[in-house]
């Protein structure tokens, strides 16, 4: 029998191979971006748990956009109180105090990443960012959102609320790997599908771009004399617009 690291490998790479399936939705997701940056909008994005990963992976990132605009919440994430975040992230009401400061409108486009998509403040989040106007795309595991029910008092999840949505394609419980003599699996597989998910939609919407004769601003890798010089630039021009930078 293989190793568990070769198993859960072997599993990743045929999850990855399904990727290629959704391409029409990627094709898609990526025309909305280029629209979005070529209208002088923003990316805003959020995730709420180890969802807020995705947002982190395209913020200030060498290689991706600049005009990105992530909605942190240390309540949502996972570095001051875990267990908090849960139920937090369960709070209806939430995500309107969380856009407060966030004027998202109909040239902006919203990712928001929920494995089980269940949960009232990423459904708000979507809901909001809709009622604005902006494309609202989600991340999510479609087998693990069909085999539980909503927390939003309307019944839906976060993938009905949403004008596009991928899935991420994983099992129930998000982890992977079977282990003899563990009655739980190990190896959770959504962050690493969805962030391909992420960058596949990011890199086709700047072949875009630059296809069109767009070359949009850029972040470079800031440990390159170059790229720190170029980036000072871009962190001066949006500091005052993105929080973060």
């Amino acid at each position: 029998m293989k190793k568990a690291y070769q198993r859960y490998l072997e599993h990743l790479q045929a999850k990855l191979n399904k990727v290629s399936e959704q391409s029409e939705k990627i094709e898609l997701a990526a025309t909305w971006i280029s629209q979005c940056m070529m209208e002088n909008g923003y990316i805003y994005t959020s995730g709420t748990g180890h969802s807020h990963m995705f947002a982190e992976e395209i913020f200030y990132r060498a290689g991706g956009f600049a005009r990105v605009v992530p909605i942190f919440d240390d309540a949502l994430m996972l570095h001051k109180d875990a267990s908090l975040s849960t139920e937090i992230e369960r709070k209806e009401g939430y995500a309107a105090k969380l856009f407060e400061n966030y004027p998202i409108g109909k040239n902006d486009v919203f990712i928001i990443s929920s494995n089980s998509g269940r949960n009232t403040v990423s459904i708000e989040m979507a809901m909001i960012a809709k009622q604005k106007g902006a494309k609202v795309i989600v991340i999510t595991n479609l087998k693990h959102t069909k085999s539980v029910d909503s927390r939003h008092v309307s019944g839906k999840m976060l993938y009905e609320v949403s004008d596009l949505f991928f899935d991420n394609i994983g099992e129930i419980g998000d982890a992977a790997t079977s282990i003899e003599g563990l009655d739980f699996r190990v190896g959770a597989t959504s962050t690493v599908i969805g962030v391909s998910i992420l960058q596949a939609i990011m890199v086709q919407a700047t072949e875009n771009l630059v296809s069109k004769g767009y070359l949009p601003e850029i972040f470079s890798s800031s440990n390159s004399d170059e790229g720190e010089e170029h980036n000072n630039a871009l962190i001066n021009k949006y500091k005052g617009y993105i929080k973060g930078l």
